[in-house]
Order: C-alpha cells, then sequence, then structure tokens
C-alpha cells in the first residue's frame, strides 16, 4: 500500500538572503497550535498559538499582533473572527500566546489568522490560515466502547457497516487501537500516519487519533474497518528475537465517529460488541521480531459495504478499565513514509538468496512486488553488515542465538495471469505495524512445496519511516570528513526519531534517557522537537515511581536492576530536558506542569546521597578504556553520578527563579553549593592535577559543570589537553562523557583542539566509523560488528557544529533566540563553514570565510530579535561592516574589545562584518 510522504524540507533552505539594507513588508508566517501546523484531538481549550516573522531590512520588531478565529474558512476570510477577536494587542511576543475566545466544543474545528504591527507602526497583510482540530473534552463523551476478539490472536482485523443520511456536512472521527492500528473507510485508508498511536505506558496513558473524514463518506452504507498489531503493546517472542516479553492486555480498540448534517443534526457510530472482528492476514506480528502476512488469509472486500461477515465473530466488550485516553498534549508527531528508495546493489548468492543494500543504514521498511505460485512465500531479513562472503551479518542488532527478526509474504497467487503484462500476477505489498534499523536485506524465496517453483521478486524498495518532525538546521563547511561526520550522526538521529527517541531502531528501540538530554542540544539544532519532547516529559512522568525515582527508560517496558533502572546520569533527563525547552524554545509550561515532580525527583536523590555525594550511576558509558569494554571504565559513577546531582540542583534554583519561587531558588542554590564542595573535596587528585581518575571525562565535566575549584581551572584544563595530546588527540570520554568534553574545550576557547579530535580518520572516532563503512552513527566509538550500527549517543558533536563552530547560541537572558549570541571559532585548515537554524523566531544564519588575510562573517537574524556578535578581530579599528566603518554601520553598536574579539550589539537583520585576525 503506498505511503505519502509527511517529511518536508523548511523553504528556508531554498530561498535566497535579500539585499542586507533594502526594508520590506513585516509578515507573520509559519502558524503553529502546540508546536503543529495542524494540531489533532487537542484536549485543552486555551491552546497556544505561535507565529514566525519575515522581513527584510534591520531592525524590524512587532509592536502589536491581532488575532482572528473562526468557525469555517469562509468567514475566517470575510474577516469575521467569531470565535475570537483579541483586537489589537500591544506586545512584541510570537510564542506560546494562549487562545482567549469563545469556549470550545469536542470535535470542533479552528481556523485562525495573525496579523502584526511594525515597529513604525504599519500592519502586515494577514497570514495565511492556520487550523487545529479539537479532540474529546470530556472522556463521558465518548460514544465508544473498548473491545476486543473473543479469544487472542496475533493480529485483528475488526468493521462495522452504518448509514448515512443525505446532506452530510462534516464528519470527525476520533480513533485508538491497541497496540497500533490502522483505519480504513470504503476501503480507503484513513491518513498517512504508521505505528499510531504512540508509545505510551498503556497502564496510564493510551493515545488516540483525530481525522475529518468527511470526503471519505457517502449517502447510503458505509463501511470501517480496523486492523490492529501488537507493537509495544504486545511484544512476543515465539522463536523470533525479542528484547523482552510482556503485555498490557488483548488487543483493542475505540472509536467514536461523529456525523453532523446541513439540518443541524448530529449522528454517532461507536465501537460496541454488534462489531465484527476476524484474526486476519498477519500470522506474526512483533515489534522486535518482524511481520508475516499471508495474503490468502485477508478476505476479499472486508473493507468495503456490502461485505459477507456472517462467520465472523462478534466483538466483545472490554471489562477490564483502560488507561487515561490522551490526546495531543501526550502526542508527538506522527511516523510516517519520508522517502522511498530503490537498492543501491542486488546481488544473488543462490537460487533462493538475494542480497539487496539500500546504500543507507536508516529506519526501512520493505515495498515488496512479487509474482508466484500461492502459498510461496518471500522472507526478508534485515542486517547493519556483511560478513567477508557477502552474507548479512546480524550481531550488530542483537544476540542471533535469541532468534532472528524479519518480514514474510506469503503470496495469494490468484491474481490475473497474463503472458504479455509485465504487471500480471504480481502482487504488492507494505508491511503494517514493523520497521527496522538496516542496511541490507536478505530476500529468500520458499517453494509452496518442496520441489515447487519458486516466487519471483519483481521489484525490491525500502521506504524510509520516521517522525515528521521538522529539518530545521542545516550545517557546512571547507572539510568534507566534517560533513559526512555530521550526516553519520544527523542519519542515526533520523533512525530513531519516532514516537520517542529510541537508543537504536532495531535490537532495543527502548527509550533510554540520558540521550534527551545529553543530546538535547544537538538534536534540537537538526529538527523542531517542540512535541517530542513534550511526549517525553509526559512518558518520564508515568514513569516516575511513588517514591521520585524516574528509571532509565520510559516508557517503562521492562524492568532493569540497580543502576540500569536507576542512573542519576540518565533520571537526571526529567529535569534537564524542560530547562531545555525553555531555554530553546521560550516554552515555561514544562516547567510549570512538572516542577512538583521534579522535586520529588530531586529528593530521591538527596535520600541516596551521603555528605553531598551520590554512587548511584553507571559511569561515563562505553567511554574509550584499555579493555575496551561496553560499559565506563576509565571513570567511577560516583564521579557523573555526583555531577548531575549538583547540576540538577543548579538546574532547579534556575528554574525556581522563571516561576518566581525564590525561597526555593535560594535552597536549590546553597544545595548545589554544598554538592559542589563535596565534590571538589572527595574528587581532586593533586598528583593528577585533576579529579578523580584524571580522565577525559571527570576533568571535562568538572570544568563544564562549574564545579572545578575556580583556582585550580587552568591546571585541570592543562592536564585534559595534556592527556588529549598523549592519545593522539584521541577522545576517550563516552555516552556521558563526550558532550562536557567538547564542552569544555569549546568554551575555555580551545575549539581548536575539538578540531584535531573530531578531525582524524584513526580509532577511536567518527571519522574512523566512516572509514569502517559506517553511514550512521555507531553504538561504539570503534565500530565494533557487536555493537550497533546505528546510535546517536555520542552524536554530542553537531552542538558543536551549530553552537561553536558557526556561533549560534542562545543567550540565557533571551530564551526561544529572543537575544542570540552570534561567536563563531574559526579553527585549524577550516577557511569557511555556514550554518542555519530556523528557531523558534525564525531563520538565524551565519557563513563565515577566511581568505587574504581578512575573516569574513555574514550574519542574518530574524525580525523581533537582537543579538550579540563576537567577532574575531586584531583590534576595533581594523573591522568593518558592509563596507563601512563598524561602529557608524546602521543597527550596530561597538560594545568593546574582549581577547581577540570585537563584540557589537546588532539588531535583526543581515550583516556583513570584516576584519585583520
Amino acid at each position: 500500500m503506498a505511503r505519502t510522504t509527511g517529511w518536508v524540507v523548511p523553504g528556508l533552505f531554498l530561498v535566497g538572503i535579500r539585499p542586507v539594507d533594502a526594508a520590506g513588508e513585516l509578515q507573520p508566517i509559519a502558524l503553529r497550535c502546540e508546536y503543529d501546523a495542524f494540531a489533532r484531538s487537542v484536549e485543552v481549550t486555551n491552546p497556544r498559538l505561535s507565529w514566525k516573522l519575515t522581513g527584510s531590512g534591520r531592525g524590524r520588531r512587532q509592536t502589536a499582533w491581532q488575532i482572528l478565529a473562526a468557525s469555517s474558512p469562509e468567514r475566517l476570510a470575510r474577516d469575521e473572527g467569531d470565535l475570537w477577536d483579541s483586537g489589537r494587542v500591544f506586545s512584541d511576543e510570537t510564542l506560546h500566546i494562549r487562545y482567549g475566545g469563545r469556549p470550545l466544543r469536542s470535535s470542533e474545528q479552528v481556523f485562525w489568522k495573525v496579523r502584526v504591527w511594525d515597529e513604525n507602526g504599519r500592519p502586515s497583510p494577514w497570514s495565511t490560515n492556520g487550523t487545529w482540530l479539537m479532540g474529546i473534552l470530556d472522556p463521558a463523551e465518548w460514544r465508544g466502547r473498548w473491545i476486543c476478539a473473543p479469544a487472542e490472536t496475533e493480529a485483528l482485523i475488526l468493521r462495522k457497516e452504518f448509514d448515512v443520511r443525505p446532506n452530510l456536512t462534516r464528519a470527525v472521527v476520533h480513533v485508538c487501537g491497541l497496540g497500533h492500528y490502522e483505519m480504513f473507510l470504503n476501503g480507503n485508508r484513513v491518513g498517512d500516519d504508521l505505528f499510531t498511536p504512540g508509545w505510551t505506558d498503556y497502564r496510564k496513558t493510551t493515545l488516540y487519533d483525530t481525522y475529518d473524514v468527511t470526503r471519505l463518506l457517502r449517502p447510503g452504507q458505509n463501511a470501517v474497518g480496523l486492523m490492529l498489531g501488537n507493537g509495544m503493546y504486545h511484544v512476543v517472542r515465539r522463536h523470533r528475537f525479542a528484547k523482552f516479553t510482556g503485555s498490557f492486555g488483548p488487543l483493542r480498540a475505540i472509536l467514536h465517529l461523529r456525523l453532523e448534517y446541513a439540518d443541524g443534526s448530529t449522528e454517532f457510530v461507536g465501537t460496541d460488541p454488534t462489531w465484527k472482528v476476524h484474526p486476519g492476514p498477519i500470522t506474526y506480528s512483533s515489534i522486535y521480531g518482524g511481520e508475516d502476512y499471508d495474503a490468502r488469509r485477508d478476505p476479499p472486500g472486508w473493507k468495503l459495504p456490502g461485505f459477507d461477515d456472517r462467520e465472523w465473530d462478534f466483538a466483545v466488550a472490554v471489562v477490564r478499565p483502560a488507561a487515561t485516553l490522551r490526546g495531543h498534549q501526550a502526542a508527538a508527531l506522527p511516523i510516517r513514509a519520508i522517502e522511498t528508495r530503490k537498492p543501491v546493489s542486488v546481488r544473488q548468492l543462490a537460487p533462493d538468496l538475494w542480497i539487496f543494500d539500500l546504500g543507507q543504514n536508516a529506519s526501512w521498511m520493505p515495498r515488496l512486488r512479487v509474482r508466484g505460485p500461492a502459498g510461496s512465500a518471500v522472507r526478508l531479513t534485515p542486517a547493519e553488515i556483511l560478513f567477508p562472503d557477502g552474507t548479512i551479518d546480524r550481531r550488530t542488532m542483537g544476540s542471533p542465538d535469541r532468534g532472528l527478526s524479519w518480514w514474510q509474504y506469503t503470496l495469494r497467487g490468484d491474481a490475473e495471469h497474463g503472458a504479455d503484462s509485465e504487471t500480471a500476477g504480481v502482487e504488492t505489498w507494505f508491511p503494517q505495524f514493523y520497521y527496522v534499523g538496516c542496511r541490507y536485506l536478505e530476500a529468500r524465496l520458499f517453494p509452496a512445496q518442496p520441489g515447487g517453483a519458486l516466487p519471483e521478486i519483481v521489484s525490491l524498495e525500502g521506504v524510509l519511516v520516521h517522525s515528521i518532525s521538522e529539518p530545521v538546521g542545516e550545517f557546512e563547511c571547507s572539510n568534507p570528513l566534517l560533513n559526512r561526520i555530521r550526516d553519520l550522526v544527523r542519519w542515526a538521529q533520523r533512525a530513531n526519531m519516532v514516537s520517542i527517541l529510541t537508543d537504536c531502531p532495531h535490537r532495543e528501540k527502548l527509550g533510554w534517557l540520558e540521550q534527551y538530554h545529553l543530546n538535547g542540544p544537538s538534536i534540537r539544532y537538526e529538527f523542531d522537537l517542540g512535541r517530542l519532547f513534550t511526549k517525553a516529559m509526559h512518558d518520564m512522568a508515568d514513569a516516575q515511581q511513588p517514591d521520585g525515582l524516574v528509571p532509565n527508560i520510559a516508557p517503562e517496558y521492562t524492568v532493569f536492576d540497580g543502576p540500569f533502572r536507576a542512573a542519576a546520569e540518565w533520571g537526571s533527563a526529567f529535569i534537564q530536558v524542560p530547562w531545555q525547552q525553555y531555554v530553546f524554545y521560550a516554552d515555561a509550561d514544562l516547567l510549570r506542569a512538572y516542577y512538583d515532580r521534579m522535586q520529588r525527583y530531586f529528593a530521591w536523590l538527596e535520600g541516596r546521597a551521603s555528605h553531598g555525594l551520590l554512587d548511584q550511576g553507571l559511569g561515563d558509558w562505553c567511554d574509550w578504556g584499555p579493555q575496551r569494554l561496553n560499559r565506563a571504565e576509565l571513570t567511577p559513577p560516583a564521579v557523573t553520578a555526583t555531577a548531575f546531582y549538583y547540576l540538577n540542583a543548579a538546574t532547579l534554583a534556575r528554574v525556581a527563579r522563571v516561576l518566581g519561587r525564590e525561597a526555593d531558588a535560594t535552597a536549590y542554590a546553597q544545595k548545589a553549593d554544598l554538592i559542589r564542595a563535596a565534590f571538589r573535596e572527595a574528587f581532586w587528585d593533586p598528583a593528577r592535577r585533576g579529579y578523580a581518575t584524571g580522565s577525559q571525562a571527570a576533568n571535562a565535566i568538572a570544568l563544564a559543570m562549574d564545579l572545578a575549584d575556580p583556582a585550580r581551572r587552568e591546571e585541570v584544563l592543562g592536564s585534559l589537553i595534556r592527556d588529549l595530546a598523549v592519545q593522539g588527540w584521541a577522545m576517550t570520554a563516552g555516552d556521558v562523557g563526550f558532550r562536557f568534553l567538547v564542552q569544555a574545550l569549546a568554551e575555555s576557547g580551545h575549539s581548536d583542539v575539538v578540531y584535531r579530535m573530531v578531525n582524524r580518520r584513526e580509532p577511536p572516532g567518527y571519522g574512523y566509523q566512516i572509514e569502517q563503512g559506517a553511514t550512521a552513527l555507531t553504538e561504539f566509538w570503534d565500530a565494533r560488528p557487536t555493537g550497533s550500527h546505528n546510535h546517536f549517543m555520542l552524536g554530542h558533536i553537531t552542538e558543536w557544529f551549530y553552537k561553536d563552530l558557526c556561533g549560534i547560541e542562545c543567550d540565557p537572558d533571551g530564551p526561544g533566540f529572543k537575544k542570540i549570541i552570534i561567536r563563531p571559532d574559526p579553527v585549524g585548515d577550516l577557511t569557511r563553514a555556514r550554518a542555519r537554524y530556523d528557531s523558534v523566531r525564525g531563520l538565524i544564519e551565519t557563513e563565515w570565510r577566511r581568505e587574504d588575510g581578512a575573516f569574513r562573517l555574514r550574519v542574518t537574524l530574524p525580525p523581533n530579535t537582537r543579538g550579540t556578535v563576537w567577532l574575531p578581530a586584531l583590534e576595533v579599528g581594523g573591522v568593518t561592516e558592509s563596507g563601512r566603518p563598524a561602529g557608524e554601520s546602521p543597527g550596530v553598536e561597538f560594545l568593546r574589545m574582549e581577547g581577540d574579539r570585537a563584540v557589537f550589539a546588532v539588531q535583526s537583520g543581515t550583516y556583513e562584518f570584516q576584519s585583520r585576525f
């Protein structure tokens, strides 16, 4: 079945830069409701609305706004805000503005637009329309009941016929099927989303979706069908691979269809025991083990009206109460098909065995076209790497002795035959409930009977699937290796970006929390993840234990032991993620919503600390130690756990200030001071002139987190750089420490050392992974064949590309990039670098070049922002801006010389600096 892409590359990468001084109309663009261009299942009556601004010239800013919200696009076109007319509001804010109109109702669709007034009081044209669709506001309104099959089944299809009267004006459906579902109306698939609803702790939260389905219905008889698969809801092994096994109950579904007619009447169709159920064509369904589909078991026409379902069983109402049904506010953006790729090579190893190379390790589903006898089959087994003989090597994807995973399609074989037609007898199949991270597909052919004819693969393509979270970043420089490293990391980010951030897209698919905050800045520079991180906080809150513990994974589908469940470096995401959300998106809602729970988690840490020290951690996971162990070797858990204990106290102090809780802020700041003092006393080693073991991670964390004694910072920094030199400029820090290694060096003015560290092709490092043939970031620095070849946990370098090398950083005094720091670090043999970041307030761009003894920097800041530019320069007298002395250029104010930097305050707009450096 065809899937359409839902992933659109933003226009910012396609539009050229306008002249730097030309004035143009200020215009609101990119309207969003709760981070979404089209939010569905909205369950709050005052959702937050946002927009960006575009307009050429300098010093552009918004001084007022007006929002119109209407019940139809026709009313909105007539400027009738029958739901809300805000009037002219004097404010420069463009983010998280609460809807303030008439109370909204379940299933209602809202259409809205905005105009703004610029710095001279001139109104803009109205924006294009935005829209959102309400969910069900009161659980008592659900007209459907949870239903299931009378007996357990591997997968399940359900159907119901219903009548639609003439003059239907609108139809909206709210639906959930567990573990995953696909919905059909009159044979047409509803929506393009895959693996819906998203993964949650189904004991506490179950997500539902909302669709306008008016165009899919017709007067008279109609049919609705659902197909259910297991997902994370019901994990089975049955001689196939599984990370764990467990179940939240039988496959089940709930549906509420609202039909609105021209005469003002309303009717409802809901799930109940009159629905019919059948096992269906999926004979094996596992999010880990794969999916088997027997086309002979697919009842022809079951999705259409008039199908004879008399032999089907009646559904059974689910007696046990289900978890709370939640909509948009607890969900991430959907997963969809992003693109389709043909194999880059196909090799036949035997008459019944083929190897298809998709050319890229990514999150794939296959699209198979095949012909052959009824009962013959094609089995597609995924792999990331190959053995030297060209056969697939599954060691990177889980223990082979625990079973393999695959897709298998068994042919119906009754398609019309014709020798002159290329399509005669061809069956097309696209799976529904299994994706996996891989590069290679082994296709093994099976006859219907021993000695019988083998099926023929007509074509096999890879369909790339992941979250439709919008790409917002672009980076490129003069060093091809750095560009390839950025792509290496980005492919791993994409493959693990589903309804949660997974560690790997094959053997685990679990939400290990350290990635959320340690890689938070890196992945936020690449993708708009406001909604995904909002869902992550909901998942963490559901996983939090009564005593305050936040476990290492969320949703917590399986319970691990000891520090593998309760490591401070992992659980700290519960405090660090909402703070990063505030910095990147100026969103304080997570701080307010989860503040009490964040305090409970910190209290849990306090209860396990002794004299300011905490040892409940995993250390610097997967560091580069002498034994190459799959754990921390060089940095004791007490160092990293205590460091994050401190960071959480310091962060809670900042959070409390934002929330106006000054007493709390003072108390947490004092706790942070006590923990820092304990860290210094316990871990300072004068012989090593560093902390604890003197590892790169220990010293870097001390520097980057401000744990090091100020009088010893230079000494610690020297020890850190000497260790790198001894290692041949190779990193030894791992999952927990590497981000702080990079940032400690960059923030102390040593991005040149970072460049030497990453601009290498020897082990350990990114370049070596590329030399080994990796196309996505691997789990270990040496791309070993016993570790995953699709992990983004070591991808912290992306933050350095954007924040340090190209210099784009949010000023903490202006969250959400209201105030912007531009401080590029030209290092090594690089001659140029550029980055674009489409922030929540608009496009930020930097591009620098070094040539003929001059340093040239081009900067673009979006309207309604201002920035501080730290320009590499020998002296301010040698700096010009667009051909003028910098001090005389409009929109530019010289502030000071600081070291080898000339510091300027700039307004929004585009600037071109040149200096001698």
